[in-house]
C-alpha cells in the first residue's frame, strides 16, 4: 500500500516566507532600509522575545515599507492568541506586499479565526493579482484552493466546495496532499454521493494510510447503505488506528473532519 511522506518546508510558498535579500536595498543606495532589513532578519532568530520585538520596531522605524518586519513581528501574537494585534500587523504587511502575504493571511483567517468569508476573499484576491499558483498553507498540509473549498463548506456551500477540490485534484502536476481525498470523501457523503464518497475515502487510504478518519467515515457510509459487516469492520479499524496515534493532527487548531475516540466508541456502542 502506498504511504504518504512529506516535508513541510517543500510546500511553503517561497515568495511569502523566505527572508528578504537585504542587498537589494544596498544596491539601490537605500541605507536605512538595508539596516532595517538586517535588523529584521537577525530578530527572526529569537522570535517572540522582547528583544526581537524591539528590533522589529526599530526596523519599521528605519524603513516603514519593510513588509517583512511587520509579518515577522505579527507571528508571535498569532501563536499566543492575540489575534487583534496580529491582525493589525499582518494587515499592514498585506497592504505593503499583497502578493507575498495574502495567502498566509487567508490561511490564518481559516485556521485560527474561523473567518471563512474573509479567508475566501483573501484567496480570491491573491488569485486575481498573480499569474502563478497561489500556493500552500503555512503548515504545509493544504493547497490554498482546498482551504478555500473548506471555507465554502463551513458557510454551507458544500457543492461549491466539492467542485473546487475536484478541480484542484485535476490540475497538471498536482500531487494530492494528505487530507485532500479525506475531505472530498466526507463532502461527497454529505451531499448524498455515497459511492463517490467511498471511492474518495479509499483513495485517501491508498495515498496516506496513517489516519483513522477515512475508516470512520467509510463506516458511516456503509451504515447508511445498511451494510452492517463493512460498517463494523471499518469502525473497528478506525479505533485501532486511532489508538496507534494515526489521526488528523494540528499543533494549534481542530482540523475540519477530525474525529475523536469518543465518536468511534459511540458508534460501536450503538450498534453492538
Amino acid at each position: 500500500m502506498k504511504k504518504f511522506f512529506y516535508f513541510l518546508i517543500l510546500f511553503v510558498p517561497a515568495h511569502a516566507y523566505c527572508q528578504p535579500n537585504c542587498n537589494v536595498y544596498k544596491m539601490n543606495n537605500d541605507e536605512s532600509c538595508y539596516k532595517a532589513c538586517i535588523l529584521a532578519t537577525e530578530a527572526e532568530a529569537s522570535q517572540g522575545t522582547k528583544r526581537s520585538q524591539l528590533q522589529f520596531d526599530k526596523a519599521i522605524e528605519l524603513c516603514p515599507s519593510l513588509d517583512y518586519a511587520y509579518f515577522e513581528k505579527a507571528v508571535p501574537y498569532l501563536k499566543r492568541g492575540d489575534f487583534i494585534t496580529w491582525k493589525k500587523l499582518i494587515d499592514k504587511a498585506v497592504e505593503l506586499n499583497p502578493k507575498g502575504h495574502l495567502g498566509y493571511r487567508g490561511w490564518c483567517r481559516y485556521q485560527f479565526l474561523r473567518d471563512y468569508r474573509g479567508a475566501i476573499l483573501d484567496f480570491e484576491r491573491l488569485d486575481s493579482i498573480i499569474s502563478y499558483d497561489i500556493g500552500y498553507s503555512a503548515n504545509g498540509d493544504y493547497h490554498l484552493n482546498v482551504a478555500k473549498a473548506l471555507c465554502y463548506k463551513a458557510i454551507g456551500d458544500k457543492h461549491r466546495a466539492n467542485e473546487i477540490i475536484q478541480n484542484q485534484l485535476t490540475q497538471k502536476d498536482y500531487s494530492p496532499m494528505p487530507y485532500d481525498y479525506l475531505h472530498l470523501g466526507v463532502l461527497k457523503m454529505e451531499i448524498g454521493d455515497l459511492n463517490g464518497g467511498i471511492d474518495c475515502l479509499k483513495k485517501s487510504i491508498e495515498i496516506n494510510d496513517y489516519l483513522a478518519e477515512p475508516y470512520y467515515y467509510l463506516g458511516l457510509i456503509y451504515k447508511k447503505q445498511k451494510k452492517s459487516k463493512e460498517y463494523k469492520e471499518n469502525m473497528e479499524k478506525a479505533k485501532s488506528y486511532y489508538l496507534k496515534g494515526y489521526k488528523c493532527l494540528d499543533l494549534y487548531t481542530h482540523i475540519m473532519d477530525k474525529i475523536y475516540l469518543a465518536d468511534i466508541e459511540k458508534e460501536l456502542k450503538i450498534n453492538n
